[in-house]
């Protein structure tokens, strides 16, 4: 297991003048490699071959265009925004020696994100990889629903409300929403409605039959209580230097075929719901605000969260996590209710355009220039062993 006297002896090889941010080419790396080049890092993202363009072309550090950019003193003064690329096979190549020497040649902190935690081994993340990852690295398999102590367990245990979990399709009693992992792509979930177990028994068999999931996976499978609320993803950032959890940005997710089928008008929908099933795959997020009724709500269950995780999993969450829900309103008042909890960047670089950040710091902040910000500050300080795991 990589511990903290690990990193402390890799940080030691390090300039801090000279630091390089470091993230897997996918999710959201652009977000992070644009936070870090406006505030002075450069920028690596490690990048599947035949899954390169996005990094390796298109947002490539360039020179060009220096006279449409005008930029503002301390901003980037040329094209893109990824300095280096390392190509690999495939995403779990990273843990191999040659590529985290190059990393650490650069003096890499590396910002971890979904695409980390999918394609890469949690075992040889946790016991192989030193590379100073910002965050805390043995807490992103308590994403996973299928371990103890996970994720439900946390908000619990926190005092946040979760939807009621039920142990078998024989206890439901109302609508509820099954969280199944699909066959072929195991880190995408087949989410699917059922109101009891009859239903529940139809539309699995549905599924199991169309091999879009496996019988193992059902086994699994989370059912929980369908919530009726408006959805929001609550996007924060803890920092450690401050001991402050600041409210980045607020969103939800937009998933399709869900999104198309409710564009149409409901006749239309029953037409084409004879031929095709609703699916909810994400494909995106949309900046969403609240009201400013919610928003001391929303830093409430945020601080519990971070005081749990701090005894619960010691030293804590650090920097960017996310807990993603919705707005019930019942017997006359507002609550959250959280369905997931994302212990690392969450995807939407849409947060930045949510006010949140703005009402703190003057402007709206992306989470890579929160990010940057955090790092720069650090290193500054002579802090960094502060957060980074």
């Amino acid at each position: 297991m990589i511990t903290q006297k690990d990193i402390a002896e890799v940080l030691k090889s390090y300039d801090p003048k000279n630091i390089t941010i470091g993230v897997l080419g996918g999710h959201s790396g652009l977000d992070v490699c644009h936070g870090a080049k406006k505030y002075g890092f450069k920028t690596v993202a490690v990048c599947q071959k035949g899954r390169e363009k996005t990094f390796d072309k298109y947002y490539k550090t360039r020179s060009g265009g220096e006279d449409l950019l005008n930029p503002a003193d301390g901003f980037q003064k040329s094209k893109g925004c990824v300095d280096e690329v390392i190509l690999v096979d495939k995403f779990g190549d990273i843990v191999n020696p040659e590529v985290q020497d190059k990393l650490r040649a650069m003096n890499t902190i590396f910002i971890h994100n979904r695409y980390f935690w999918v394609y890469c081994d949690f075992d040889q993340i946790e016991k192989d990889f030193r590379v100073p990852i910002f965050g805390t690295r043995e807490m992103l398999k308590l994403e996973e629903r299928d371990i103890e102590q996970n994720q439900y367990y946390l908000l619990q245990q926190a005092g946040i409300r979760i939807p009621k979990i039920y142990s078998s399709p024989e206890e439901i009693d109302r609508l509820v929403l099954v969280k199944v992992n699909e066959e072929l792509r195991g880190y995408e979930r087949a989410f699917f409605m059922a109101s009891d177990v009859n239903d529940y028994t139809k539309k699995s068999n549905e599924l199991l039959s169309s091999k879009i999931i496996s019988e193992e996976n059902l086994k699994r499978a989370v059912i929980e209580e369908f919530v009726v609320g408006a959805p929001v993803n609550l996007n924060y950032f803890y920092s450690p230097l401050t001991d402050e959890v600041e409210l980045m940005g607020t969103d939800m997710r937009r998933q399709t075929n869900l999104d198309g089928l409710l564009r149409l008008p409901a006749i239309e929908q029953m037409e084409v719901l004879k031929y095709t099933k609703p699916r909810l795959i994400e494909t995106g997020h949309v900046a969403v605000t609240m009201k400013e009724s919610l928003v001391e709500k929303a830093f409430e269950i945020g601080e519990k969260f971070i005081e749990l995780t701090k005894r619960e999993v010691p030293p804590g969450l650090i920097g960017p996590f996310a807990l993603q829900g919705a707005v019930a309103a019942e017997e006359g008042r507002e609550e959250f209710v959280i369905f997931d909890v994302s212990m690392r960047i969450p995807g939407s670089p849409g947060t930045r355009f949510t006010p949140y950040s703005g009402y703190l710091y003057g402007e709206s902040l992306s989470y890579g220039e929160r990010i940057a910000m955090e790092i720069k500050a650090a290193a500054n300080q002579g802090k960094l062993a502060m957060l980074l795991t």
